[in-house]
């Protein structure tokens, strides 16, 4: 939980200082920064902007990507186009929230799920096996379910359900849905590369709900020891958990170099996403 005077950028700051350490690259070599948040510090700039100067990567473009908890796998699938159609060759992808700025705290039902969090990945164009397929997904017809009625130019809709609480969710039915949505898009991605469940050595899953992960793990005939689990620690951190989750198994020697790795989320849109990768 983030404490007075930290921002989304701030942390968005240290993951990426510790994800540009990790690739031996500095600000300054890279071509791209892309940070997926549903949280920036201000309306504009951005907050990959403010990032950017931070970190001396100035003159790259920079951008925000708000898919909710899809964010950062959004942006690493924009990533990935941006390298394979030659535009960079080195990104900074980052996702990164402080929902307990969001959050009603006397809302029970919502504000003891989320928490605050980033976590980053440095993108670089190579003939070695990277990213395999990415696949993205909306469908704002089912907006009401999971939503923050808070805007700029809508202000605040006194008209909404349970006036007064900043993150509105219908909880069953969220989970009903997610667990479809995310057994559909693992199909589809597997399908695209020509592989099978049993090709995958890792699943890291957005860490929203242990009941989804495990859906999903069984969905892929795959052991739950075989899938990344942050959330009994982190809560749900929205576009940081995915990366967060990532950092986490590469750091304490459970992912290790050349295995194949399936990264997913579900998020508020709904949005959804995948990739599939070579680590």
């Amino acid at each position: 939980m983030v404490v007075d005077g930290q921002t989304t950028g701030d942390l968005a700051f240290h993951a990426a200082t510790r994800a540009l350490d990790a690739a031996g690259v500095k600000g300054s070599g890279l071509d791209a920064i892309i940070l997926g948040t549903t949280t920036p510090d201000i309306v504009f700039p951005s907050t990959a902007c403010l990032l950017q100067h931070r970190i001396g990567a100035n003159g790259c473009a920079a951008f925000d990507v708000n898919a909710a908890c899809s964010g950062f796998m959004y942006a690493l699938g924009i990533a990935d186009q941006f390298i394979r159609g030659g535009q960079a060759k080195k990104i900074l992808v980052v996702g990164a929230e402080t929902l307990t700025r969001m959050v009603n705290w006397k809302e029970r039902s919502t504000c003891v799920l989320f928490g605050d969090g980033a976590g980053a990945v440095v993108l670089e164009a190579s003939n070695e096996p990277g990213i395999i397929v990415t696949r993205q997904h909306a469908d704002g017809a089912y907006a009401h379910l999971l939503r923050n009625p808070v805007g700029v130019s809508a202000g605040f809709r006194a008209d909404e359900p349970n006036y007064g609480s900043r993150i509105l969710m219908a909880g069953s039915e969220v989970f009903k849905i997610a667990v479809k949505t995310l057994n559909r898009v693992v199909e589809e991605t597997l399908d695209a590369a020509g592989m099978h469940a049993s090709d995958i050595d890792w699943l890291i899953p957005h860490q929203a709900n242990l009941r989804i992960i495990e859906a999903t793990a069984k969905r892929l005939k795959l052991s739950i020891e075989r899938v990344i689990i942050t959330v009994d620690r982190h809560g749900n951190t929205s576009s940081g958990s995915v990366p967060l989750a990532l950092d986490e198994a590469v750091r304490s020697g459970k992912v290790q170099r050349g295995q194949t790795l399936l990264l997913e989320a579900f998020g508020g849109g709904f949005t959804w996403a995948s990739a599939l990768l070579k680590y």
